[in-house]
């Protein structure tokens, strides 16, 4: 019966369900305040998920063997990454009325962290709720119920379109974990 449950919850986040509209204007008003600390936010998110999910650090040379936040929080090259991450995510944000050019660039996403990064796509699912649980206590004013469904969309659009990329390459450690 759990494994069931456990196929069930890997499906539902397999399908991206449609953003409305009003979804996406709260989506791009609250990711315009999260942007305007692009750098400080994402450096947030990375630390989190490192801290949160050690076994992610692996992919990363430069800091995989750092344990202490602190140091994770100077480090150029998390800080660089974190750019990485905040600018393809502002990328889709901004572009979530031009559905092509969504896939688009979480197509590039996939394919390069699937081919050329060889990150398991877990760390994905994993990496977007970590991205809305800073965002919400970051910004809890403006995290409402329906700011948090909207999210909760956007961040099961982010891994629908990033390992449909892993499939098309053929990846073929897909995911059998839940969280």
């Amino acid at each position: 019966m759990e494994k069931v449950q456990g196929e069930m919850e890997i499906e539902r986040w397999e399908r991206s369900e449609e953003i409305s509209d009003a979804e996406k204007k709260v989506i791009q008003e609250i990711w315009s305040r999260v942007y305007a600390n692009c750098e400080d936010v994402g450096v947030s998110i990375l630390i989190r998920f490192f801290v949160n999910f050690p076994s992610a650090k692996q992919y990363f040379s430069q800091f995989k063997h750092m344990e202490d936040p602190l140091e994770m929080e100077r480090s150029l090259q998390l800080r660089k990454h974190a750019r990485r991450v905040m600018g393809a995510i502002n990328t889709v944000v901004e572009n979530l009325n031009d559905s092509e050019k969504v896939s688009s660039v979480l197509a590039l996403v996939g394919k390069a962290h699937a081919l050329k990064h060889k990150v398991e796509p877990i760390y994905f699912k994993k990496l977007t709720g970590v991205m809305l649980e800073v965002i919400a206590e970051e910004y809890p004013n403006d995290f409402t119920p329906e700011a948090h469904g909207a999210w909760t969309k956007m961040k099961t659009l982010i891994y629908t379109h990033v390992t449909a990329a892993y499939k098309e390459v053929g990846w073929a450690q897909y995911p059998t974990a839940t969280l």
